[in-house]
């Protein structure tokens, strides 16, 4: 998939783990780590906003294109 999700980059630089953001966020363990692999097939704006929000990140830091 050319789209490359870096949540686990920006979760590492931020020294937060997967849990404390799904409470933060309020979204599932089971979902923030389908979009962490990379499984995901969309995400919706508002989810991306409040990732952002507690990661204190821009969008173009968590996803990446990649034409390869």
């Amino acid at each position: 998939m050319p789209i490359i999700v870096n949540l686990d980059i920006m979760l590492a630089r931020r020294k937060m783990q997967l849990t404390e953001l799904s409470g933060r966020v309020g979204i599932t363990m089971a979902n923030l780590s389908i979009l962490k692999q990379s499984k995901g097939k969309a995400i919706r704006f508002s989810t991306l906003e409040a990732i952002c929000r507690e990661l204190d990140c821009q969008p173009g830091d968590i996803l990446e294109y990649s034409p390869k």
